[in-house]
């Protein structure tokens, strides 16, 4: 599998806040006539509780794994950038959790790779979420 070049790829773990900017200039390309985003936000409920805090940690290979990703989504479709960024720590309602991404050369492969990009990492990259409930009950959510 090729990897895209580091100038092309933008990739991270962070327990900063995210920037949908810095994605979207990570991926701006003179080529790309389209760029796919996803911006995943913090709720204030889940399964119809009311959330009251949430917190994201991460395995040390995460980053690694979530690099793994981004290769395989460039691999399979017509990528000219791509940016996927999790967020880790605590954070309240609102913030953004995760940013993903992906410029193509038309909007149809845009949107399917952003899509793609989100769901499989949501599926195999090793990022859990702590979701405390306003009734003190604690879920774990895994996103890997």
């Amino acid at each position: 599998m090729t990897r895209l070049a580091e100038t092309d790829c933008l990739v991270g773990v962070r327990d900063l806040p995210l920037s949908v900017e810095e994605c979207l200039t990570a991926v701006a390309r003179p080529q790309a006539g389209g760029i796919g985003l996803f911006v995943g936000t913090v709720r204030a409920s889940d399964h119809d509780r009311p959330v009251v805090a949430l917190e994201y940690s991460a395995h040390p290979d995460a980053l690694a794994k979530l690099r793994e990703v981004v290769d395989a989504v460039a691999a399979d479709y017509p990528v000219a950038a791509i940016a996927a960024v999790h967020r880790v720590g605590s954070l309240e309602i609102g913030e953004i959790a995760v940013v993903v991404a992906v410029s193509c050369p038309h909007r149809p492969e845009a949107f399917a790779a952003a899509r793609r990009l989100i769901d499989d990492l949501k599926a195999t990259v090793p990022i859990w979420k702590k979701q405390t409930y306003a009734d003190g009950e604690i879920e774990w959510v895994g996103c890997g």
